[in-house]
């Protein structure tokens, strides 16, 4: 008679069954508790989120001034405008806890749809909790093709209104900071309105044409 029994088939059969379900639970296991911890993690992120729910950022024209808006070329054909504009644009973050970083921005300078400037790059920066910026530029264009009516435009604003409307535009991106945690990038689109007042014909060589007053600024995100 034989000291060792050997397994039937039957009963390996059932031993690999069970070791199947075993590793599948401990799969099943394993995956739920990753699942719940993204969920959980996520959860936090977005709690966190709608607690603080940061505002857009606010922007202020505070000064632009018109040192030079000439035109060249046949009133027939397409013009073409030389242009210089000093700006001055104030930023501010009005969240207590959360900080923003700006990337790829850009400003320039319009006039009845058609830019009258070339962009402008402001280097990346980081705005702190309620931290007020001054951002400076000089817009130029040099040889920027415009439309033929744009002197007809110009002359009647000076003749009718003796000032000029022109929009001061910045587009760019942002990046919101809570804590540790940095947001993906949101295109972010900036839209001031500057009022320009005309120089009187005896004023022509006292300087550049300034801003009759500050304005605030349209945010779109």
């Amino acid at each position: 008679m034989s000291l060792f029994s050997t397994p039937s088939p039957k009963d390996c059969s059932e031993q690999g069954l069970r070791s199947f379900h075993l590793g599948k639970k401990k799969k099943k296991k394993l995956l739920y508790g990753l699942v719940s911890l993204l969920t959980t993690i996520l959860s936090l992120f977005f709690l966190v989120w709608f607690i603080l729910h940061p505002s857009k950022p606010e922007f202020y024209l505070k000064d632009a001034s018109v040192f030079q808006l000439s035109l060249g070329g046949a009133a027939t054909t397409p013009r073409f405008l030389n242009s210089t504009i000093i700006t001055t644009i104030v930023s501010k973050n009005p969240n207590a806890r959360v900080g923003i970083y700006y990337d790829q921005m850009r400003t320039y300078a319009a006039y009845k749809g058609q830019q009258i400037t070339g962009d402008v790059v402001l280097p990346p920066f980081f705005q702190g909790h309620q931290e007020v910026n001054v951002l400076s530029a000089a817009l130029q264009g040099a040889g920027l093709p415009v439309a033929p009516s744009f002197g007809y435009e110009v002359e009647r604003d000076q003749k009718t209104a003796g000032k000029m409307s022109l929009r001061l535009r910045m587009d760019g991106r942002l990046r919101w900071k809570v804590g540790m945690w940095v947001s993906g990038p949101y295109r972010v689109d900036v839209n001031c309105v500057a009022v320009i007042l005309f120089r009187s014909a005896a004023d022509s060589d006292s300087g550049p044409m300034g801003l009759v007053q500050a304005s605030q600024c349209s945010t779109n995100i």
